[in-house]
């Protein structure tokens, strides 16, 4: 009776003893099974918006392999335009997002009358030209037409490399961000037409090339060969993970911008895209 009534004490209070080894391992069996459950709804959401798939996929990356540690589970939002992602913290249907580099942040919340933050800068994703039509600069034709990026930003880089290739001359007193109006000479007379920078790629079948990203490129399906890159790998460019002021010290902001710079993320950077973009950290 005694040891009925003691067999039946540990089975309650869940006591390892050796004695009632069996017993035991399935106590533990439970109770980690318990704990995992338990911490799976114990994962903070963090909402993150992007607009194009290196984001996402550097997130699904952290989320799959290296978040839980941190009780972090990474919901990615994605947008089609390079507006709605800064909107959406305003909104707050977002925390933060990572799809820009700090001169189009500051550029934005100019524009959109936000107080933007940047956080940690990820990668760099340096800009070529690119064309179906031809292999070299020199092959370029008089009268081609280019497609670039027409946010005040994107726009003033690629107007510099279409002035770095020699395809275009500058003004010497040009402002901060050039325009087509800071153009002093255009000897090919090209046709520079601005879209909204996700939708520059897809213009590449219907002009003589186009000002974009080489993993842009390959991820549209084209082979990413540059006819002339971006000299300086410039660090002011590379994206960043950004939110709202006041908002930057949120324990889970700062733990998912703690894991974006995880050496197992520069590493993952480095095979997946083989140099066409580039850790900065």
């Amino acid at each position: 009776m005694n040891r009925r009534r003691f067999l039946l004490t540990a089975l309650g209070s869940l006591t390892v003893s050796s004695i009632f080894a069996s017993c035991s391992q399935q106590s533990t069996q439970n109770s980690t099974n318990t704990q995992t459950i338990s911490q799976k709804e114990q994962k903070e959401v963090i909402k993150v918006g992007v607009t194009g798939i290196l984001s996402q996929d550097i997130l699904k990356f952290v989320n799959n392999n290296i978040a839980a540690k941190e009780g972090l589970d990474i919901q990615v939002v994605t947008f089609n335009d390079w507006i709605q992602p800064n909107t959406a913290l305003r909104d707050k249907v977002i925390d933060a997002n990572f799809f820009q580099h700090r001169p189009f942040m500051n550029n934005a919340s100019k524009e959109l009358n936000l107080n933007l933050v940047a956080l940690n800068t990820v990668y760099l994703n340096t800009l070529g030209l690119f064309s179906k039509k031809f292999k070299s600069v020199s092959e370029i034709p008089q009268n081609a037409t280019v497609t670039i990026a027409n946010d005040v930003i994107n726009n003033d880089r690629g107007l510099r490399l279409l002035a770095t290739n020699s395809l275009i001359k500058l003004k010497e007193n040009a402002k901060q961000f050039v325009t087509q109006r800071d153009i002093a000479a255009n000897p090919k007379n090209l046709k520079i037409k601005e879209v909204e920078g996700v939708q520059v790629v897809r213009a590449i079948n219907d002009v003589d090339f186009i000002v974009s990203s080489a993993q842009t490129v390959a991820l549209a399906g084209i082979e990413p060969n540059s006819m002339g890159e971006e000299t300086a790998k410039d660090k002011k460019y590379a994206l960043a993970l950004v939110t709202l002021q006041g908002r930057e010290n949120e324990p889970k902001i700062q733990k998912l911008n703690k894991l974006l710079v995880h050496p197992n993320v520069k590493d993952f950077i480095n095979k997946e895209y083989k140099g066409r973009i580039i850790p900065v950290f």
